[in-house]
């Protein structure tokens, strides 16, 4: 039996990749030797980006020390894949030139998981250590370069980003400030210098389409997650529009750019990317999905197994696990969707959408939540062994 084993991570359990290595162990000890398994580890932008897409393009990774996003050093990884080496779908979709590409990871040099939960403010985390990787990968002669910007801290702009590249941002007092954060915008009177690095082309993959400011905007949907006050909401808000302002004024953009869908994506780094250097957004899963040539897997594979650590409503939503039973349920190929927790309404509606869809949760009844996230790749491997031991034997 042939498996495709495309899990997203386990969300404080397990990696995308140990995901598929626990669903796979599953299936040989559900199957033994009939199990032939291909493993296409997810990926949405964030945690495990880099190595998920430079591996499955037989790259390599580089690690460079880089500042974190509350100042500190930290080891983040810098992808390196030649464009020959990809799909023709991947290039034509990016019109990418010959050469080398660099992938970044955002998650790596600023990203939520970085920051404890008692110091995660957006106004103390920075994006620099993101512009000193792509300055490591300008001078390493990257011909273009792809940025993930799921699961960031952030929210300044990119500015800490620009900054890296060469950006001043002159304070009250005439002189330049050290590290820009939002905390020290209100002293912003002037933005000086220029980029010291031409950029080749910058693709940002994303699946969110937020514009930078407003009721749905980067301060408004996913300010109070990084740890925005309730009360901080609308003086940040205002600090935002006039930095965005003075910024897309010292480029000569056009305003009209802060309402661009996927401006307000991980704290505005497309916003600024895009003011600064002309980036582009690509649809991360559509990106991903041609990336790992997800289409030829499913139409190869006799039984799909995903899944990610919990499914609810905002699953259903075109991309990860819920994309891949879209693709399955197209193939007419049965498609196990398992997660540590899922809730009655998605369940629901994956039933009715997808009548090939199998939906098991891994974690024991009762099993209490620490529990469930230590055990997560011994819950995966087993659920998947009974779900796949009880369909061949029916």
């Amino acid at each position: 039996m042939k498996i495709l084993a495309a899990f997203d991570k386990f969300k404080d359990s397990m990696t995308a990749i140990a995901a598929c290595a626990a669903a796979s162990a599953g299936a040989r000890q559900a199957l033994g030797s009939t199990a032939h398994i291909t493993q296409a580890p997810l990926t949405d932008g964030g945690e495990g980006f880099c190595s998920i897409l430079t591996n499955a393009a037989n790259g390599f990774i580089e690690t460079h020390t880089v500042c974190g996003p509350l100042g500190e050093d930290l080891e983040a990884p810098l992808g390196w894949v030649n464009s020959t080496a990809l799909p023709t779908a991947v290039r034509e979709r990016l019109d990418l030139p010959l050469g080398k590409v660099a992938i970044i990871e955002m998650a790596a040099a600023a990203g939520l998981e970085q920051v404890p939960a008692d110091r995660r403010h957006p106004k103390q985390c920075t994006t620099y250590g993101v512009g000193e990787l792509i300055r490591i990968a300008v001078a390493e002669g990257a011909d273009a370069i792809l940025l993930g910007i799921g699961g960031s801290a952030t929210s300044d702009l990119g500015l800490g980003l620009l900054q890296a590249l060469g950006l001043q941002f002159i304070g009250s007092n005439g002189h330049a400030i050290e590290r820009i954060l939002p905390a020290n915008w209100p002293q912003v009177t002037r933005i000086s210098g220029s980029l010291e690095i031409v950029t080749p082309p910058i693709f940002i993959a994303c699946d969110v389409d937020n514009p930078l400011l407003g009721p749905r905007g980067a301060a408004a949907v996913y300010g109070v997650q990084k740890g925005l006050l309730a009360d901080e909401l609308e003086s940040f808000e205002a600090e935002s529009a006039r930095l965005a302002s003075m910024l897309s004024a010292y480029f000569k953009q056009p305003e009209a750019l802060r309402e661009s869908p996927g401006s307000g994506a991980a704290g505005g780094i497309g916003f600024g990317l895009n003011v600064a250097c002309g980036s582009r957004y690509v649809a991360g899963f559509e990106l991903v999905s041609s990336w790992l040539d997800l289409e030829s897997k499913i139409a190869a594979a006799d039984i799909i197994l995903s899944g990610e650590g919990k499914i609810d409503l905002s699953s259903l939503n075109g991309k990860g696990p819920y994309a891949l039973a879209i693709a399955a349920n197209l193939a007419h190929k049965p498609i196990i969707l398992l997660a540590g927790c899922i809730e009655a309404p998605a369940a629901e509606q994956l039933h009715r959408e997808f009548p090939n869809c199998t939906i098991a949760a891994i974690t024991p009844e009762g099993c209490p939540l620490p529990q469930a996230l230590a055990q997560g790749p011994d819950n995966l491997q087993n659920k998947t062994a009974q779900v796949l031991h009880q369909q061949t034997q029916q």
